[in-house]
């Protein structure tokens, strides 16, 4: 199938929205049809068993009512049944659950067009670790969203005498930090206005970068990017110096102390790293001990903090390591 571009045309919302809403069961169906919104804006759309039928669109949370209107209360909104969600598993699954196993065991589905199916239920366990998961009653599908270019303002910040800068893109959630940094691969990769592109070497540890469909990446990354799918960050990190000789290693959402580790090796191995962190500034990033870490030790040199004013990835802030404003 065509890969969704969002490039403002109005056929791209229609031809988005018919691509996802086949995964759902055929009332859901019927009302999402009835919805009158831009897909390309759509972030998630919820389920959960004797709950409402929840749409997030514009960073903003709507009930939907049977009649596929969008409102702020949830008098009339639609109630999802036991039936209708086991119904949009089976559509989403193909009817062989057992085929996305593997998956399930870290708690999503990755589906054609890249939109992510986040599931929750009674985990199985084994060994200390999830085997398999049954009696799945909520469902969060998680829309990719592809907006090229939406990097072209932060591009020229990302190089210091030529060279690419160690980077951290700082962001709440829903401010679209992996939209960003999904348009940065591909700019770094292909190449940008003045610079050569670069072997990239890309961490998806959830599907949400490359958001990869039996191995095929649905999104752009560049042409000189090489992807680890649903590998642990701190272990792909390793693994892509190893055997890929990447000059950018990108990974989202670091934070964990092995993330450190691998980190400072990549660095120590001459590779630039771009990655991203949830919080709202370098400040807030620093109440977290491993990261006050790296921001003590000047490890990024550069902090690109985003908001959730104006469009997707809106740049509030970019520094440089010692906090000094390069944008505002």
């Amino acid at each position: 199938t065509k890969r969704s571009r969002e490039t403002g045309r109005g056929g791209d919302s229609v031809e988005r929205k018919d691509e996802l809403i086949r995964i759902f069961a055929k009332e859901i169906r019927r009302i999402l049809l009835r919805v009158e919104a831009d897909f390309r804006q759509v972030q998630e759309i919820r389920l959960r068993i004797g709950g409402p039928l929840l749409l997030i669109y514009g960073n903003r949370e709507y009930y939907v009512t049977l009649e596929g209107r969008l409102r702020s209360s949830g008098e009339d909104a639609y109630i999802v049944s036991r039936d209708e969600l086991r119904e949009t598993m089976e559509y989403i699954s193909n009817y062989s659950l057992y085929a996305f196993e593997e998956e399930m065991r870290q708690g999503f589905i990755t589906i054609q067009g890249g939109h992510r199916i986040g599931v929750a239920g009674r985990t199985v366990i084994e060994n200390q670790d999830i085997r398999s998961m049954k009696y799945i009653s909520f469902i969060n599908v998680r829309l990719s969203h592809e907006v090229q270019g939406c990097a072209d303002l932060v591009m020229p910040y990302l190089y210091e005498w030529g060279q690419i800068t160690h980077t951290l893109l700082i962001s709440p959630p829903r401010c679209g930090k992996t939209t960003l940094l999904r348009d940065i691969i591909r700019q770094l990769s292909t190449g940008a206005v003045g610079h050569r592109g670069v072997t990239v070497g890309v961490v998806d540890e959830r599907s949400e970068l490359g958001a990869c469909y039996q191995g095929i990446p649905q999104n752009d990354l560049g042409i000189r990017t090489d992807i680890l799918d649903c590998c642990p960050k701190a272990l792909g990190m390793m693994m892509l110096i190893r055997t890929m000789s990447p000059q950018v290693i990108a990974v989202d959402e670091i934070g964990s102390r092995e993330d450190l580790e691998a980190i400072e090796y990549v660095m120590n191995c001459g590779c630039k790293l771009i990655a991203t962190v949830h919080g709202s500034s370098v400040e807030d990033i620093m109440q977290k001990p491993v990261l006050e870490k790296m921001v003590r030790g000047q490890m990024f040199e550069r902090y690109i903090i985003l908001n959730n004013q104006g469009n997707v990835g809106h740049v509030h802030q970019i520094c440089d390591s010692v906090g000094n404003g390069l944008y505002c």
